[in-house]
């Protein structure tokens, strides 16, 4: 099979291009030359947002494109309507955000969406910038777009922080506020999980909306540092502390502690939705151990710092507050 990534030389991108890789397809990635696209990915180099942008693929063909657009749905729309009639399947990968706060536990993909989207919409705000993109998809391919909606994704090449700032705080080793209660449940999708999925739902011929995180508690907050413990041998102490102290004290969930959101409404919106659809159709979940491990070897095998996508705020606790913490629950 052909395979177009637009993007395909950071994080999910790259991971779709080497699951398809792995399965015999020939995968051509269109992006702007920042970075470099995995081995044997033919590259075509261009701006999407530029006029003309997409000129560059004009005369080719594919069975699938995948498109990971997070900003204005407009530009998802443009590609959309470029690529008609020489793709057989639109794939864009969204978010678990498009649905309306609050998103209740166990919300299937026919749960309410957020509102205010639109596909041609300029950028406005995350979850409607990402439902526009569906819209646009949908708009153009109809029933031949199927929609990937995520929610925290980690694994190796991760550009977002979020693994390996814990990877990072913990290989420093003594003392950590590991923030409780320990076996709170979390739910994420590793990316490659994510990319395998993905290959095969486009060889399936699926369309429409699929949650794609791992089942509600694959793994425990515990198990993930645990894990980061054992995967940088570190001298770590994990200092599990009640949410209560830690709320109090200004700290933010998800980003001064990055995966962590205490029991509540907005847990249960991110750590606890309905993925058999997605289940039914072949997603398979590695180990947390897995995940943990790989993503430490890569940033091992990094020059310099793990990269960090330019419109994410980088995440992470101070020391300072870290330890003021620590010591108080002393």
């Amino acid at each position: 099979m052909r395979l177009l990534l637009l993007g395909g030389t950071e994080f999910v991108g790259r991971a779709v291009a080497e699951a398809a890789m792995e399965r015999g397809w020939e995968v051509t990635a269109f992006h702007r030359g920042r970075h470099e696209a995995p081995a044997g990915v033919t590259s075509v180099l261009g701006d999407r947002t530029a006029p003309d942008g997409l000129a560059a693929l004009a005369g080719g063909a594919w069975d699938a494109v995948v498109d990971t657009w997070s900003a204005a749905p407009s530009v998802v729309g443009e590609a959309a309507t470029v690529l008609k009639g020489r793709v057989e399947r639109y794939v864009y990968v969204s978010s678990r955000s498009v649905y309306a706060y609050p998103t209740p536990a166990g919300l299937t993909e026919d749960g309410p969406l957020v509102e205010g989207a639109s596909a041609d919409a300029g950028q406005t705000a995350y979850p409607q910038d990402k439902l526009g993109g569906e819209l646009a998809a949908e708009a153009v391919f109809g029933d031949r777009a199927l929609l990937v909606r995520p929610g925290l994704i980690l694994g190796p090449w991760e550009n977002s922080g979020r693994l390996p700032w814990w990877l990072g705080r913990i290989a420093r080793g003594g003392p950590v506020l590991a923030p409780g209660p320990r076996d709170n449940p979390l739910q994420y999708i590793d990316a490659r999980d994510l990319a395998a999925w993905t290959v095969g739902a486009v060889e399936q011929g699926l369309g429409g909306p699929y949650n794609l995180v791992s089942p509600p508690g694959h793994t425990t907050m515990g198990e993930l540092l645990d894990a980061c413990v054992r995967a940088t041998g570190s001298d770590a102490e994990l200092r599990w502390t009640d949410p209560e102290p830690i709320l109090a004290a200004g700290v933010g969930p998800w980003t001064d502690l990055p995966v962590w959101l205490p029991p509540g409404e907005l847990h249960d919106a991110l750590h606890r939705g309905d993925v058999a659809k997605a289940l039914a159709t072949g997603l398979r979940c590695r180990p947390v151990e897995d995940t943990v491990t790989d993503t430490w070897a890569w940033l091992r095998s990094l020059d310099g710092p793990a990269p960090q996508r330019q419109d994410r705020p980088a995440v992470g606790l101070s020391p300072e507050v870290e330890e003021k913490l620590l010591n108080a629950g002393t």
